[in-house]
């Protein structure tokens, strides 16, 4: 593979209207041949409402949809595959959403650690940025966190960034289900020098968008409150609302922007989006750690959803966001890595465990959010933050096949008593063998299938190069 074969691959086409489908589980098979049939895994997770647990657990898989869920036994009696696993010695669950990162950003991993959020952005990012962000770099990076995200059992990432039709088609490349969103703020950006023409990007962007499957969606992402003016981010809304797809928007992640914000509107950020009209349930707002009271109660009225990344937050000491009180009052909360600038891995069994822990410390109690709550953000909780609830985030028939398996037999996941307690406070992305999206066998003994890993790793290293030799 030729850094020519890892360009951006054209498609003109328009981009539909992103309606949820009903499941089709009447169109499912009781019994029978189906395409795939995981069984014997020691424990299987469904990540459903109950967290439902099963030993020696099986799914049968037909087309794209999961058909049948349950034990081994029951079904290896009603069905065979046209392809079988024996996972024995694993665990199965349904794979991990990360509902907030900026994929290309990869490139830029490590390249300016230890420094305040504004410093980091004003002086290492956007100057980064404006010199190395185009559509093949953009490609590049994004393939090359879709290598890590899949390795580490995430199947579903929610993105923003530039050039996002080049990331789109990293995402298509890769086999993984992805919502990319089309960055806008309200100053010059690598692919909108003139910030004032922002809709006819929009417009670009949805009419480039690739449309060969529906596992790569499109959404709007203005940058956040801070950065984009009222009109932009009302505009945005209403081109998000005529599409049917997902607003993006970064808030309250410092104190700073809470006190600059209050300074210009007279409002905090929250309420001032609330006033904007731009929060409802197909808005998503990423980390949230600055939110009052008010603030969230606004939020769970609308039915809007917050990104929570608590990695990203703490290492640029940014805060630690109320989760517990976001989940009281109703607000859907998913699990993000956020950009693997800040982060600065992608790995979401690290920031399930990192979650988990954190609110306990912050808050001086063991119980706040417990291994369920942590495991629920990455699974199900992710999934209805991108309105994708129906579709994914579980393990049940009629749902869309994104599985991945964890290889149990190693010290650090022996004993077990409890699954979930293990998934959150002892497993590893470093520990998932097998991963399924839409059905597709993606990730085999740890390695991807789809793209060839060494080529694109390589093609990194050579942009790294070329970003260290720009800094000397």
């Amino acid at each position: 593979m030729s850094v020519n074969s890892l360009k951006k691959r054209e498609q003109e086409a328009r981009s539909g209207k992103q309606e949820e489908k009903p499941l089709p589980t009447a169109a499912l098979p009781a019994s029978g041949v189906v395409d795939w049939l995981l069984f014997n895994a020691d424990w299987l997770v469904a990540c459903d409402p109950g967290m439902s647990r099963f030993r020696s657990g099986a799914v049968a898989i037909d087309g794209d949809r999961i058909a049948a869920v349950g034990p081994s036994g029951e079904l290896r009696n009603k069905f065979s595959g046209r392809r079988e696993a024996d996972l024995s010695g694993y665990l199965l669950m349904a794979g991990l959403i990360n509902t907030h990162t900026h994929a290309a950003m990869s490139l830029f991993r490590g390249i300016g650690d230890d420094l305040p959020l504004k410093k980091w952005l004003e002086e290492i990012i956007f100057p980064a940025e404006n010199a190395f962000v185009n559509p093949d770099t953009v490609y590049l990076g994004t393939l090359l966190s879709a290598l890590e995200m899949l390795r580490s059992g995430a199947t579903t990432f929610c993105d923003g960034y530039f050039f996002e039709e080049s990331a789109a088609r990293a995402a298509v490349d890769a086999g993984i289900r992805a919502v990319m969103g089309q960055g806008f703020l309200d100053f010059p950006a690598p692919d909108l020098p003139d910030p004032t023409n922002f809709q006819a990007r929009a417009e670009e962007f949805l009419s480039r968008f690739p449309t060969q499957t529906d596992r790569v969606r499109p959404s709007l992402f203005c940058h956040a409150p801070y950065t984009c003016r009222p009109e932009t981010l009302k505009r945005i809304k209403e081109l998000c609302r005529s599409h049917k797809i997902l607003f993006q928007t970064h808030l309250s992640e410092t104190r700073d922007e809470v006190d600059e914000i209050v300074k210009r509107y007279g409002l905090r950020p929250g309420m001032h989006l609330d006033a904007l009209g731009v929060l409802d349930e197909a808005t998503l707002c990423a980390h949230g750690i600055w939110l009052s009271q008010d603030e969230i109660l606004s939020i769970a009225k609308s039915g809007a959803s917050i990104s929570h990344c608590p990695e990203s937050a703490m290492k640029l000491g940014s805060g630690v966001a109320p989760v517990p009180d976001m989940i009281s009052c109703g607000v859907k909360v998913g699990l993000g890595t956020d950009g693997c600038a800040s982060n600065n891995d992608l790995d979401l069994f690290s920031e399930i465990g990192f979650a988990a822990r954190v609110h306990k410390v912050f808050r001086k109690d063991p119980l706040a959010c417990p291994a369920e709550q942590a495991l629920r953000m990455a699974t199900l909780g992710g999934a209805s933050a991108l309105g994708l609830e129906n579709e994914i985030g579980s393990i049940e028939p009629g749902k869309k096949a994104d599985l991945i398996a964890l290889n149990l037999n190693q010290p650090h996941l022996t004993p077990m008593y409890d699954p979930v307690s293990h998934i959150v406070y002892a497993a590893r992305g470093s520990d998932v063998r097998f991963v399924w999206v839409d059905g597709r066998q993606v990730v085999k003994d740890g390695r991807v299938l789809t793209v060839d890993e060494a080529e694109v790793m390589s093609e990194a290293k050579r942009m790294g190069d070329k970003i260290l030799l720009s800094k000397t």
